[in-house]
């Protein structure tokens, strides 16, 4: 009869998986500063993403459901950005102060090693990329409740930079104080948004309590750090960075609040399989322009997932519409029909072809 392990025997084993698993993560670092140094050599860009799709891809096929699947791939997201940016360090431009959503999606989508630089707006944002100070920014564009973040799409008409990527991030707000207790809370902050997403919950259990907008999530949780009659609507990483305390977790008014969110850079990436393209375009001033540009894409085929217009400023009633359509700028139905828009349409810009978000779970 096989006698059953000790603990002591399990927990060595264990210190000897771990020691293993360190050795071939430094040697697997090592192998990522050797292809930056060949990429180097030849020029070539040093993200590749349909490359990241193919290891994801593998490693969840091979894992056969034994490991929990959304931890294994934040593991394997995180050494794989971490050795990614071994090869260069990058700077990632977001709506600050610490610990916004926006700061907690960048650090979801480059990984913890990326060094963050807060800016006091989104207009900010655009320009710091623009000008070449960070290879990269984040920013929100689109909320499933709330909708269109239109201080970003109106950025895009006033500055040159390209889509890089996207992300989803599922979003539940907090409140949060010093104390954690909400008597001593008098007034709620938050960026406005968040406020009116928690707006019924506002108002059937704190009905007497103002709130105040500021300009972001960060700022409010900063505030109720320094004023224990702040409370703030705030992000889970704004309780650890600013040592808040949870009044009540999860007081959005609906499920499934999830808000997109871009990342900006100077070139978008190669195809990876899975891709969105994003347009910038002006119609010319005649009766079924718009539907024109619709026909075009649907005689290609194309799936269109989102459209959204916005004025031009200083040009009464002139709208520029923002379209993203499945599919990468180098497949060519997608590179054909753009074609076409550019001839079509009085204004034409391609904003970016990059990977489609994944999924991550709340």
């Amino acid at each position: 009869m096989t006698e059953k392990p000790t603990i002591i025997e399990v927990r060595k084993r264990i210190d000897a998986i771990d020691d293993n698993i360190l050795r071939l993560l430094k040697e697997r670092l090592e192998c990522a500063l050797e292809i930056g140094r060949l990429k180097d050599a030849s020029s070539r860009a040093k993200w590749d993403p349909l490359r990241e799709r193919e290891i994801f891809s593998r490693l969840l096929r091979d894992n056969n459901g034994v490991f929990p699947e959304n931890s294994l791939y934040s593991i394997f997201h995180e050494i794989i950005t971490t050795c990614r940016l071994s090869q260069k360090n990058i700077e990632v431009a977001y709506l600050g102060p610490e610990a916004t959503f926006t700061h907690l999606a960048g650090v979801e989508y480059f990984g913890q090693s990326a060094t963050y630089k807060p800016m006091e707006s989104i207009d900010e944002v655009f320009r710091e990329v623009e000008k070449g100070r960070t290879a990269y920014g984040i920013v929100p564009v689109e909320n499933s409740i709330e909708g269109a973040v239109f201080s970003t799409l109106d950025s895009f008409m006033k500055y040159n930079v390209k889509i890089c990527g996207e992300i989803q991030l599922p979003i539940s707000h907090n409140l949060v104080c010093r104390s954690g207790n909400i008597e001593d809370i008098q007034t709620v902050a938050s960026h406005a948004q968040p406020l009116a997403q928690c707006r019924k919950w506002l108002r059937k259990n704190m009905p007497n309590i103002p709130t105040l907008p500021v300009f972001s999530t960060g700022a409010a949780a900063q505030m109720a750090a320094n004023n224990p009659n702040i409370g703030a609507i705030a992000s889970s990483l704004a309780i650890k960075t600013y040592a808040l305390q949870v009044v009540v977790k999860g007081i959005e008014d609906y499920q499934g609040n999830t808000t997109r969110f871009l990342v900006i850079g100077r070139k978008s990436p190669n195809r990876s399989g899975n891709d969105k393209t994003s347009l910038l375009l002006g119609l010319v001033d005649r009766p079924g322009a718009l539907n024109e540009v619709l026909t075009i894409l649907s005689s290609k085929n194309i799936n269109l997932a989102k459209i959204e217009s916005r004025p031009v400023k200083g040009k009464q009633w002139t709208y520029l519409f923002f379209l993203d359509m499945i599919g990468h700028i180098e497949d060519p139905v997608i590179e054909e029909a753009a074609n076409i828009l550019r001839r079509t349409c009085a204004y034409f810009e391609w904003l970016g072809s990059y990977p489609q978000a994944e999924d991550i779970e709340p």
